[in-house]
């Protein structure tokens, strides 16, 4: 079970991305706090072409639930060093979403940072052609993400 799953009932799909850091999970819990002033993606896509932040900033890691990330999500949930949970703000354009980034420690170094990203596809058409192309657009943009926070925190 993932923190996201409670506070989306009804989802029915859902996508998994997964990387290793070779950081303890505070460290990677530092870096997730990092999405509060940027995506840590394709920069000059996600971020209007400002570079993300290449070293931590003082202070992002004082989160409160409902505090902005990544200029689109609002913090749901958070659990020190293990997880944090976004929500979409508000937008009809989307099915209804969820995001869970969890920490999840390994015997031996480092760590595992897995999101799930669930959605509750309604009926109808539009949520069918956007979940069509979501997966993969989130593949390419999530990847580039979870990649990049790992060198940040393997380089801490």
């Amino acid at each position: 079970m993932f923190p996201c799953d409670p506070l989306l009932p009804g989802q029915n799909d859902a996508c998994f991305r997964g990387v290793t850091v070779l950081a303890d999970p505070a460290t990677v819990f530092r870096w997730l706090c990092q999405l509060r002033v940027a995506p840590y993606s394709y920069d000059w896509i996600d971020n209007l072409g400002r570079k993300s932040p290449p070293e931590l900033q003082p202070g992002l890691d004082a989160l409160e639930v409902g505090q902005r990330f990544m200029s689109i999500f609002d913090l749901a949930e958070f659990e020190r060093d293990r997880h944090i949970t976004l929500r979409p703000r508000a937008s009809g354009l989307f099915p209804p979403m969820i995001v869970s980034y969890c920490i999840e420690p390994q015997d031996g170094p480092g760590c595992r940072l897995v999101v799930k990203l669930a959605v509750q596809l309604r009926p109808g058409l539009r949520d069918r052609l956007v979940w069509a192309l979501g997966p993969w657009l989130d593949w390419i943009m999530m990847r580039r993400q979870l990649l990049n926070l790992k060198a940040l925190a393997e380089g801490a």
